[in-house]
């Protein structure tokens, strides 16, 4: 099954839809995640919340996940960014650095990308050996599996674009002093290896979606509907994990 050419990456929502939609989802996510918090409700604390954020360069991660922790107090939530391991870290197991980041009991962590980067762009670019990448779609199985059966509600996200659409976010941070930074050499070479992604993406899909941990592939040529499809499925996620 190929996940990505069955999305429509063609939908769009009005600014007016999005708007109101968007305000719907935060308003309903600040209470659900003051729920989860024990500050509000019974004040009991609930289950930790993790929502993965995967997807292409420039396909919207950053402003998806700054429309989502908008309406959140910053003492409760955690936002952590991976990039590149550093020395030390390759001294471990790839998944040995995620675990400080990840939510307790009450907490929510937001992950702008992830352990996914083993079967990605360390398979991709050669940054890990086939025997490596190829074992680590069942430890990150098990992984997440240990982590659901403690209870956690965990949410992944792949933010799908098309290659024009990505091509003219590019341009445009290209044109403008004060996004440019965002653009690097790295992009452009990744963009030019997309086929080879494609396939480590779709095997990613098919082999580590599980019911405690579903992949999401969110369309993402219209920014508006991608952040209202983020905001909408981690309230009912949430929602079903208080069930």
């Amino acid at each position: 099954m190929n996940r990505l050419s069955e999305v429509d990456l063609s939908q769009r929502l009005s600014k007016k839809e999005a708007t109101e939609r968007l305000d719907a989802a935060l308003e309903r996510l600040l209470r659900l995640r003051l729920l989860l918090g024990g500050q509000i409700g019974e004040r009991r604390i609930g289950p930790p919340l993790c929502v993965v954020f995967e997807g292409w360069d420039a396909s919207g991660k950053g402003g998806a996940i700054k429309r989502l922790v908008r309406p959140l107090d910053p003492r409760h939530v955690r936002v952590a960014q991976f990039a590149a391991p550093t020395y030390d870290e390759k001294r471990h197991h790839f998944l040995w650095r995620f675990w400080p980041v990840l939510p307790g009991w009450g907490g929510m962590t937001v992950l702008d990308r992830s352990w996914y980067g083993r079967v990605l762009v360390e398979r991709v670019e050669g940054f890990a050996s086939e025997e490596q990448w190829s074992r680590a779609y069942d430890e990150i199985v098990e992984f997440e599996r240990t982590l659901a059966a403690e209870g956690m509600i965990m949410v992944k996200f792949w933010m799908h674009v098309s290659p024009e659409e990505q091509l003219r976010r590019f341009e445009d941070r290209a044109g403008d002093p004060l996004r440019v930074w965002k653009l690097t050499d790295e992009d452009w070479r990744n963009r030019d290896k997309r086929p080879q992604y494609e396939a480590a993406v779709e095997e990613m899909l098919a082999r580590t979606d599980q019911p405690q941990a579903p992949w999401h592939v969110v369309p993402g040529d219209d920014k508006r509907l991608a952040r209202v499809v983020v905001a909408e499925t981690v309230c009912a996620a949430i929602e079903k994990g208080l069930c």
